[in-house]
């Protein structure tokens, strides 16, 4: 047989089989969907077949054994449909040849999206490129590639800056934080071989009551202990993942932050976009279970973070939730006296009557960042006046700082439990969609009340009561109102249970 001949018969049987690779995509697609598909089958390559054997390649080892624990029995099957083999074995390709320009969701698969880039990467294999894929140029090029490749992973993963004051032996340890201090040094301090007691830890509070410094505590600590740490804002990993799809780096991107020992996030509430959140939802899965901690502050409850995915928030709920209350009055002294001492350093001629401290303490009780601001008010009018600080001194330095206190926060979780054990039905039931009269009255009497005494959001009230629609919540709070004008003795009943809340 002529050359030509031959290489005629091998151009269409390399033709035949990158066809019938391209159904298996299509089919792997439609049967896993876009989510699942696109994170994990996006660099997934068919190097060869022989005989019974098929030999895929990957870029990382993670995506190897993620695949191979997950997937093998599905792929086998689906290469069954179109090649005569029993056997699969999936291999980790080297960067020791440049990429080929066609793998599953590349731009020459049909059913490719605007989305397939989230799990692209450069597609890299140790052995010679099957004949249905072509070569890319030139090596030069490909190795060029690489490097910008290797800078772009590193500023995608690179952690939040470490402020260095905040370590725990500065944190000053009150009441109302003495058990996220405890947990948090636990879990800093804590060796490989010991058992992860919660995973993830999730401390929340309000602004300025110590969150950061515990995380930085943390994240420092732990840093010491030889531990491979990552302390991200939530804005730093929003920015990592987003870089990552840019430079067609996101499996590596994902590699890299499932490596690590312990994974530290800040502000979680901040986290925005469906793509980015299911990212941090497989992250938090991957590390959990393969026992790396996970330790993540927040403003609020894991349930209460209405912008996240419903499975993220479940996840993080699952473990140990601690919330850092407010600073009582002793911890009020202890930071201003700390403050005050760290400002003497500078200034050595700063001195504070313990009546002003006792006054400053009693007079600001929102947050530490308020009593920096009051610390920082004192020594501008005793340096700039140069006259000893008195309590009318004090007053009228730091009144704008004193602030009337908020009204308390009422959550529909405890209008819910109220109501139910008032009217003698469980909770379960106000969720349920029973429509007897014994149920259908307290659920909208807890209807009317979260409307009123919450911020929430006819939509937002509605998804707390079983998933209801807004218009249902409407109508409950249009009917209790009427009630309430009309039925005397049922509006003394609801005032009663607003007063309750309230106190």
């Amino acid at each position: 047989m002529m050359p030509n001949a031959r290489r005629q018969i091998s151009e269409s049987s390399a033709a035949a089989t990158g066809e019938a690779w391209m159904r298996i995509c299509r089919r792997l697609r439609l049967e896993l969907g876009e989510d699942v598909f696109t994170s994990w089958f996006g660099c997934l390559e068919l190097d060869r077949l022989s005989g019974d054997d098929a030999y895929l390649s990957v870029p990382t080892k993670f995506l190897k054994s993620w695949i191979q624990s997950h997937y093998t029995d599905k792929i086998l099957k689906t290469l069954a449909s179109e090649f005569p083999v029993k056997r699969l074995f999936i291999n980790v390709r080297s960067s020791a040849r440049p990429s080929p320009q066609r793998a599953i969701g590349s731009p020459l698969d049909p059913l490719s999206h605007g989305d397939t880039e989230l799990a692209r990467g450069p597609a890299l294999t140790s052995s010679p490129p099957p004949p249905f894929i072509a070569a890319s140029a030139a090596a030069t090029s490909s190795s060029k590639k690489m490097a910008s490749i290797e800078v772009s992973e590193t500023d995608a993963l690179a952690g939040s800056p470490l402020d260095r004051r905040l370590i725990f032996s500065n944190f000053l340890v009150g009441a109302s934080n003495q058990l996220a201090y405890a947990a948090a040094q636990k879990i800093a301090f804590a060796s490989s071989a010991d058992p992860l007691l919660f995973n993830p830890l999730y401390l929340h509070a309000s602004v300025g009551l110590g969150k950061t410094h515990l995380l930085q505590a943390v994240a420092h600590a732990a840093s010491s202990t030889k531990r491979k740490v990552i302390y991200l804002t939530a804005e730093r990993f929003m920015y990592g993942f987003v870089s990552a799809l840019k430079a067609q780096t996101a499996i590596a991107f994902k590699e890299r932050l499932r490596a690590i020992d312990l994974l530290v996030i800040d502000d979680i509430q901040f986290l925005q976009g469906k793509s980015i959140q299911q990212e941090f939802c497989h992250t938090l899965n991957a590390l959990i279970d393969s026992r790396r901690q996970i330790v993540i502050a927040a403003d609020r409850p894991p349930g209460d973070l209405e912008s996240l995915d419903e499975r993220v928030r479940s996840r993080l709920a699952g473990g140990l939730c601690i919330e850092i209350g407010g600073l009582d009055e002793a911890l009020r002294v202890k930071i201003l006296e700390a403050r005050i001492a760290a400002a003497k350093l500078i200034h050595p001629s700063f001195d504070v009557p313990a009546a002003v401290v006792a006054y400053v303490a009693s007079a600001v009780q929102t947050n530490g960042r308020d009593l920096d601001g009051a610390v920082n008010r004192l020594l501008a009018h005793a340096s700039l006046n140069g006259a000893p600080l008195s309590l009318e001194t004090a007053e009228r330095a730091i009144r704008d700082l004193i602030r009337t206190p908020e009204p308390k926060k009422i959550k529909i979780e405890d209008i819910q439990k109220l109501v139910a054990s008032h009217f003698n039905v469980s909770r379960a039931d106000i969720l349920s969609s029973r429509r007897t009269a014994t149920v259908v009255r307290p659920r909208q009497i807890a209807m009317y009340l979260s409307k009123l005494l919450t911020p929430r959001s006819l939509p937002e009230i509605g998804r707390r009561f079983g998933g209801r629609d807004h218009t249902t919540v409407l109508h409950a709070v249009r009917k209790i109102q009427g009630l309430v004008a009309a039925d005397g003795t049922l509006s003394e009943e609801i005032e009663l249970l607003k007063r309750m809340l309230l106190e």
